[in-house]
Formats: structure tokens, C-alpha cells, sequence
């Protein structure tokens, strides 16, 4: 297929019997991402059984209408890029503290009062978007890229916590996974090559099937239709937890600015405009907001997903819509939701590996057209070297009140901006910087 096919440009139609594989592509590279913070939440808190699964189902709802969104903006909220959404994990700790300590109510009330706060910055992101300098954001998108490796092998080796975890079985099917992901990539032309994920999947799910490692005992008595619930958890509004969430979104903004600036390079081709960024952490935050207004906790921009575009290079807007679509559709038929919670960690961490990679891969190139001068090491290598090393040993941040831990300590992306930021600020200019 010729690269110059819509498949590879943002707009164009292009026609269904294309464009449902490729969304449907981008939907399982996130699909259980998407829905574990929320099943971890619910277990934690001990929510009814049937209030979980509506749960679940809100939350492939929003991420499908905050994918919509972001390819197809409402006024300024939304990129227009081919970025996916999803329940972010980022705040899965915090949320945690507030819904065991306060209740779900206050948790749902502060993540609609930030989400409100996040979408507002996005709007006026041009008076403060330049502190993100072109070599702040490549060091921000390659510590996303490293942030995700560990995600990646737990998968591959069946998932963290589990009871297998690392057996022989997840090895196998994992290898295979990858293996075929890798071949179809290196051998494969046109379409098969930008497929080469989903084509990696499906193997991999066969053999587990065959291996005997998939259960299919959760579809049974599951429902023909059920529409979202609105509401399931009445908001309460206590200023010291908006004040900690909103802290998490200033985080996810800066997620949303790497992953985004990301996609431009690696995917596009170029850097991404003020206008992108701003569009796309409204977005973030406004659809975080309606999150919240359905029991969920908030939503970004997948990072798993702009690996996927950077490798396959398929950004059509038209193609990612028909994902966010099945999103939505999963969301209100049980059964096609459930269907996919059935794909085993060891398939997904095959699958995910490349695409991770190819994230820091993006970053490089970014640092790349920055230049390799003395100011830029600097910035890059004490941001990177700091915020994933001490990430690493997280106990050093035991000095720190709980609040200063539970944003920096586990989440390497925060740290590696400020620092970045800082750097950038106050180390002089000189005339080897491009």
C-alpha cells in the first residue's frame, strides 16, 4: 500500500474495511490499561459487584467520546490529532487515599473540580505553554518512553502481582507475541506492516487460547445491552482533596504535552503547534470532568497509543474514530467489553514492548534536532538522570510530607519536568543552542 495512502495523512476517508482494524489496533493496545485503574479502585474500595461493572463500562464510554473529542474538537477543546484516551494511572494512588479515607463522593468531587481547572490552563496554555522549550519536551517524551518500559515486561511476564507471574507459559506466548509483531514489521509490506500489532496479538491469542490460558467463564450471563450510569456516586466537595488532585493533573498535563509533542515528531513529522497542546490538555481536562460525572477517575492521552501511530505511522483521523467507536460500543454491548478483558498480560506485554520503545526512540530524534551542545546535556542529563534515578529508590523521598510522595515519588515524568523546566530557566543561553 502506498504511503501516501489516507491511511497515512490526519484526514481523508478511507474505507471501513480498513479503517475497523486499524481502530480496532488502537483499541486493544489500550483496552486493559484503560479499564485496570478503575478495577483496582473498585476492589480496593470494595464496590458492589454491580456497580463495578457499570463502572467498567463507563469508563470504554468516556474514553471513546474523549478520543472523538480530540479528533474532532468541540470550540478549542481538542487537537484534532490522532491521539487515543484513556482512565489515566497516574492518579490510582491518590485516588485511593481520598476514596478509602473520605469516600468515592469526595474523590468524584475533586476530580471534576481539577478536571475544570486542567481544561481552563488548556485554554489559556499561550501565556504559559513556552516554558515547555523544545529540548524540555524531548526530555519529558523520553522519560515517558522509559516511565512505560517496566509496564511492558510485567505484561510480558503475565502481570504484576500475579500468581504466574514470570512462568514458563507467559514466556512462550509473550516471545511469540513480540516475535510476530517484529516480523511482520521487518518483512511484511502495506497494510500487513502497519498491522503488525494487531497481527501480533491475534497469534498470541490463539496460542494462549490452545495453551489453555485463556477463561472464557466471565462470559457467561453477561448482559445483551446496558447504557452508562450517570451519577453513581453523589460528588462532595472538600478543598483539601481538589487541591491534591488538581497537583496530579498539573502532572497529567505534562504527560499530555510529551505524548503529544510525541505523536508531531514521530508520527508527523513535525513539532507540534501552542494551539495543539493547549487543545489537548483542555481536552484532557474537560473530559476528565465528565469522567467524573460517571464514577470514573480522570482521563489523558495514551502513551501506548502514540507508540503505535509512531510505529505503524498511521494517523487518519477517520481510522482512529472507528476504535473510539468500538470503545463506545463495548461500553454499551457487555459482551464485546468482556471479550477483550479475556486477552492474557503475556499477549499484551509482547505487543507493548515495541511501541514503548519506540516513544524513547521519538525522544532521541527530538534531542536530535535540538542539538548535542553543553546547555542541552545539561538539561538532559541531570532531568533524566534524576527523576529516573531517584524515581528508582523511591524511599528518598521519605522526607517528603505524604502529599510531595504520592506525585513524585513513583512517577519519574513529574519529577524529569520540573527539573527540565527549571534548567532551562536558569541555565544562560548561549550561541551553540539551536
Amino acid at each position: 500500500m502506498a504511503r501516501n495512502s489516507n491511511l497515512y495523512q490526519l484526514d481523508g476517508r478511507v474505507p471501513m474495511v480498513q479503517a475497523v482494524p486499524f481502530g480496532l489496533q488502537h483499541v486493544l493496545a489500550m483496552f486493559v490499561s484503560n479499564i485496570a485503574p478503575i478495577i483496582i479502585l473498585a476492589n480496593i474500595v470494595g464496590t458492589d459487584p454491580v456497580v463495578s461493572a457499570a463502572l467498567i463500562q463507563n469508563c470504554m464510554v468516556i474514553a471513546g467520546i474523549g478520543t472523538l473529542i480530540q479528533l474532532y474538537p468541540i470550540w478549542r477543546i481538542g487537537s484534532r490529532l490522532p491521539i487515543v484516551m484513556g482512565i489515566s494511572f497516574t492518579f490510582l494512588s491518590l485516588s485511593i487515599i481520598i476514596a478509602t479515607t473520605q469516600g468515592m463522593g469526595v474523590l468524584i468531587g475533586a476530580v471534576i473540580v481539577g478536571g475544570i481547572i486542567e481544561g481552563l490552563l488548556g485554554l489559556f496554555a499561550r501565556y504559559w505553554i513556552r516554558i515547555i522549550s523544545p529540548i524540555v519536551a524531548a526530555t519529558v517524551v523520553t522519560a515517558i518512553g522509559f516511565s512505560l518500559l517496566p509496564i511492558g515486561a510485567n505484561s510480558f511476564a503475565g502481570g504484576q502481582g500475579a500468581a504466574d507471574f514470570g512462568a514458563s507459559y507467559n514466556w512462550i506466548v509473550g516471545t511469540v507475541t513480540l516475535l510476530t509483531c517484529l516480523s511482520c514489521q521487518v518483512f511484511a509490506k502495506g497494510m500487513l506492516r502497519s498491522l503488525s500489532v494487531l497481527i501480533g496479538l491475534i497469534v498470541g491469542y490463539i496460542l494462549a487460547v490452545c495453551m489453555g490460558m485463556v477463561d472464557f467463564s466471565s462470559l457467561q450471563n453477561v448482559g445483551i445491552i446496558s447504557l452508562p450510569q450517570f451519577l453513581p456516586f453523589k460528588p462532595e466537595f472538600n478543598i483539601g482533596a481538589i487541591l491534591s488532585i488538581i497537583a496530579i493533573f498539573l502532572v497529567s498535563a505534562t504527560e499530555t504535552i510529551g505524548d503529544t509533542s510525541a505523536l508531531c515528531s514521530g508520527a508527523l513529522h513535525r513539532p507540534p503547534t501552542d494551539k495543539e497542546l493547549g487543545a489537548s490538555i483542555s481536552c484532557d481536562g474537560f473530559v476528565s470532568s465528565m469522567a467524573g460525572l460517571f464514577g470514573c477517575t480522570p482521563i489523558t492521552s495514551f502513551s501506548q497509543n502514540v507508540g503505535l501511530a509512531n510505529l505503524s505511522g498511521v494517523v487518519n483521523r477517520f481510522a482512529i474514530a472507528t476504535g473510539a467507536c468500538i470503545m463506545i460500543i463495548g461500553g454499551i454491548f457487555p459482551f464485546i467489553g468482556t471479550l477483550l478483558t479475556t486477552i492474557p498480560q503475556a499477549v499484551l506485554g509482547g505487543c507493548t514492548i515495541i511501541m514503548f520503545g519506540s516513544i524513547m526512540f521519538a525522544g532521541f530524534a527530538m534531542m536530535a534536532k535540538c542539538g548535542f551542545n553543553d546547555r542541552n546535556l545539561i538539561i538532559v542529563a541531570t532531568s533524566l538522570s534524576v527523576g529516573i534515578g531517584f524515581t528508582q529508590a523511591s524511599e528518598i523521598f521519605l522526607i517528603f510530607p505524604k502529599t510531595v510522595q504520592t506525585i513524585f515519588a513513583e512517577n519519574c515524568v513529574a519529577v524529569v519536568f520540573i527539573i527540565a523546566v527549571l534548567l532551562n530557566s536558569l541555565l544562560p543561553k548561549s550561541s551553540q543552542e539551536s
